[in-house]
């Protein structure tokens, strides 16, 4: 009887506990909350039957925030205790979530009339990212996002692959302007000799088919190099 009776008190504690995250978040959503308890009320969707709370916190200490368990790979995530693989798949579907929101949302402006949205999308898509990865924001006339896509993943090389992929994308977006980044995963914002040389090819390649190159962003942890702002362009 006194197992029952434990058993009872517990699931009272935590259903309660959820029952006053709810209302927080309902009365003022979760701009003064700290990390853990954003990530606590997230995995609460995820996680039956258990306080959350101690296992938010052990995660945004292992990955040092909400972001860093967001960006966190898939198998480290499945490292921790407590994390199922139903629940490491929910943590990426936040991430994912995020950047398909930003992209619909960044789809709407004119990018160059907000130069901070670029910033903003390109680093919810490429921060936390254990690979080079090298994208495309194919523009209109209005400079309206037509699509970002991949383009390569690993280092990137100034292969005459690259300037000729871009031109063959850019061409079948019908788009007008284009803007290339990459992320360093070593977190130096500083461009390579390489990276110079790819950026020079690729500006030169599009002119070919009147389309003009607006800038190239490189995106690291701890900030973003943009070659227009330095007038590397």
């Amino acid at each position: 009887m006194p197992l029952i009776s434990k058993r009872k008190n517990s699931k009272q504690t935590y259903t309660g506990h959820r029952k006053r995250i709810k209302d927080k978040f309902k009365a003022g959503g979760i701009e003064s909350w700290l990390d853990y308890e954003i990530l606590e009320f997230a995995l609460s969707y995820a996680i039956a039957r258990k306080d959350t709370k101690t296992l938010a916190k052990e995660l945004v200490h292992k990955f040092n925030s909400f972001n860093g368990v967001l960006d966190a790979d898939y198998k480290d995530l499945k490292s921790i205790n407590g994390i199922s693989e139903h629940t490491a798949l929910f943590i990426k579907l936040l991430k994912e979530i995020t950047k398909y929101y930003s992209k619909n949302t960044i789809a709407k402006k004119n990018l160059l009339a907000s130069p901070e949205g670029v910033v903003n999308f390109l680093t919810t898509v490429l921060k936390g990212s254990f690979d080079e990865e090298f994208h495309a924001v194919f523009l209109n006339r209005s400079n309206n996002l037509i699509k970002q896509e991949l383009l390569q993943k690993g280092t990137i090389d100034k292969s005459i692959v690259y300037p000729r992929k871009i031109v063959e994308r850019a061409l079948y977006h019908h788009a007008v302007n284009v803007i290339i980044a990459h992320n360093h995963p070593g977190e130096t914002l500083k461009p390579s000799k390489n990276d110079i040389e790819v950026t020079d090819a690729i500006k030169t390649a599009l002119k070919t088919v009147d389309v003009d190159l607006l800038d190239h962003i490189i995106i690291t942890g701890s900030g973003y190099f943009s070659f227009k702002e330095q007038n590397l362009l």
